[in-house]
């Protein structure tokens, strides 16, 4: 091979910041490499992970491959032992060209590959400008870096640092120049989004500069948040699923779990009420808006009748896209700590957990048939629509906007049929 590959794991911080690590390499004149942007948010991705490495190797025998991301922060050792791995760069050095024009020789010790500093130590987080995302038809930008929360079962804010935002007048410079790339929708990234600019002078919020972004960067056709804490939604963000038709009616929700004692032992900061309150609001103003949202099955000393307060909570809110993680101890995480369930008993309720999901998918795709919507088309013979859901778009182009009729689905997808222009 040669130039720089990107193999990317998690969330779409991570991707997005695969962008600024591959342009970042590039300056230093890296060449023939492998940059391996890891996720620890369960054990599984982390296994992952060190597969895709090792499959690396063997397919790129003489190629140079560098290991980076949440896991390497947070598992550096692991990853430095590993025979295949030339380097370990942090999250902060990942994206520094500097990073990349001081790599270790070939062939070091374990310790020598390491080049990761102490991630708490950041107190800022630099704006970093991309001008496309590889593969993608929708842009992000990431606004937000960091978490001051510790959930008792979360290793993440050991990967990334404290929360740091990205100053207002960064991000719609960013904005701007990816909208005049011909990007027609931007999505908003960070590890704790809501949490944004409480560190910033005069404190401003998400919701304010999504109002901010939209009006002065009139380009931007289509605006989305990544996944949000709702406990933290402001005024400003409230404004704009009511009155503001470019910014999409779907929300991806940070619940964890159903239960309130569950809740407590998770350390989150709201409660099974202040979930379906917040689902109420945003279907009052918004009705076409669908919901998506993060849960554990069989977090520790969760009971069968905790685990039905779940399922029940998933129902209550409606949640149209529903993500399923059976629960994973994270070595250093309190949670680890408590009381494990029998990993059948966990595998057993993740699956029921998904068959709710299955069942409030269908029952969403079920609602929009009839409707009338306008796709982002992707890459993949796949398009999304306004809110969120998922359509099959055989013979569209890739990154058009597409009014279309909802005429059915297939259980996993919409169908659709494309809608006539009237005649000049």
């Amino acid at each position: 091979m040669s130039g720089v590959e990107v193999i990317t794991f998690g969330c779409r911080l991570n991707t997005y910041e695969s962008e600024v690590m591959r342009a970042e390499a590039e300056k230093a004149g890296l060449n023939n490499a492998i940059l391996v942007n890891t996720c620890a948010v369960t054990g599984e991705a982390v296994r992952q992970a060190r597969q895709a490495i090792r499959r690396a190797r063997r397919d790129n025998p003489h190629a140079r491959i560098i290991v980076t991301g949440c896991a390497a922060q947070t598992e550096k050792e692991t990853f430095a032992g590993m025979a295949e791995v030339d380097a370990v760069l942090g999250n902060e050095e990942k994206l520094k060209s500097a990073s990349y024009r001081s790599l270790p020789d070939f062939g070091v010790s374990a310790e020598e590959k390491l080049r990761v500093n102490d991630i708490m130590s950041v107190r800022a987080t630099a704006p970093q400008m991309v001008k496309h995302i590889d593969g993608h038809v929708r842009a992000f930008i990431q606004v937000q870096n960091g978490c001051d929360h510790r959930c008792t079962f979360c290793i993440i804010p050991y990967g990334r640092g404290n929360s740091r935002s990205v100053p207002m007048g960064a991000v719609v410079d960013q904005a701007r120049r990816l909208a005049d790339g011909g990007y027609s929708e931007i999505v908003l990234t960070g590890v704790d989004a809501t949490s944004y600019g409480a560190d910033l002078p005069g404190t401003p919020t998400l919701g304010l500069l999504a109002k901010t972004l939209l009006k002065q960067v009139p380009d931007i056709r289509r605006l989305r948040l990544s996944s949000i804490d709702g406990i933290e939604a402001d005024s400003h963000l409230f404004d704009l699923i009511a009155d503001e038709t470019r910014f999409m009616p779907h929300l991806h929700l940070s619940l964890q779990h159903g239960d309130d004692m569950i809740l407590k032992r998770m350390k989150r900061r709201h409660s099974s009420a202040d979930a379906r309150a917040f689902a109420d609001q945003v279907r009052r103003l918004r009705p076409e808006i669908s919901l998506g949202a993060d849960m554990i099955a069989g977090f520790p000393t969760e009971t069968e009748e905790m685990f039905e307060n779940a399922v029940r909570l998933a129902e209550d809110c409606g949640i149209a896209h529903l993500h399923v993680f059976p629960y994973s101890p994270r070595p250093g995480t309190p949670a680890a700590r408590m009381p494990q369930l029998d990993r059948a008993v966990v595998k057993d309720r993740a699956a029921r957990l998904r068959a709710t999901g299955a069942a409030l998918h269908a029952r969403h795709l079920d609602s929009m048939v009839g409707s009338e919507q306008t796709l982002l088309v992707e890459n993949n013979g796949l398009a999304h629509t306004e809110n969120f859901t998922l359509v099959d778009a055989a013979g569209l182009k890739p990154r058009a906007l597409v009014p279309v009729t909802i005429t059915g689905h297939n259980g996993k997808h919409l169908t659709m049929q494309v809608k006539q222009m009237a005649a000049a």
